[in-house]
C-alpha cells in the first residue's frame, strides 16, 4: 500500500510541478501582452496626435483658401461694377452724340446756339 501511495505522491508532485511551470509561462505570456498593449496604446495615442495634427492643418489651409477664394471675388465684383460705369458712362455719351447728329437734334441745337437775328430795315 505504500508503494501505491508513493506512486499517487509522485505523481500529485509532477502534476503539481507542472501546474507551476505553466502558471510561470502564463505570467510570462501575461506580462508580454500587457507589454504589447502598452506599446499598442502609445502607438495609438501618437497616431491620434498626428491625425488631430494633420485635421488642424487641413482646416487653417482650408481657411486660407477660402478667404483668397472671397478676396478674388471681390476683386471681380469690382472690376464688373467699374465696367459696367464705363459701359453706362459710354452708352450716354453715345445717345447724346447720336441726338446730336440725328437732324431733330440739328433743329433743337440749331436753335439753341444760333442767336435769333435781328431784323434791321434800312431806309
Amino acid at each position: 500500500m505504500d508503494d501505491i501511495n508513493t506512486k499517487i505522491l509522485e505523481r500529485l508532485e509532477r502534476v503539481v510541478d507542472t501546474l507551476q511551470d505553466n502558471s510561470i509561462k502564463m505570467g510570462q505570456l501575461l506580462a508580454v501582452h500587457n507589454e504589447k498593449l502598452d506599446k499598442q496604446d502609445r502607438i495609438d495615442a501618437v497616431l491620434f496626435e498626428k491625425i488631430e495634427s494633420v485635421h488642424r492643418e487641413v482646416n487653417r489651409q482650408s481657411s486660407e483658401i477660402k478667404a483668397g477664394c472671397e478676396r478674388d471675388i471681390r476683386k471681380v465684383d469690382d472690376r464688373l461694377r467699374i465696367i459696367e460705369k464705363k459701359m453706362w458712362t459710354i452708352f450716354g455719351a453715345l445717345s447724346i452724340i447720336s441726338f446730336v447728329v440725328s437732324p431733330v437734334g440739328q433743329r433743337v441745337v440749331g436753335t439753341i446756339l444760333t442767336p435769333a437775328s435781328e431784323v434791321s430795315i434800312l431806309e
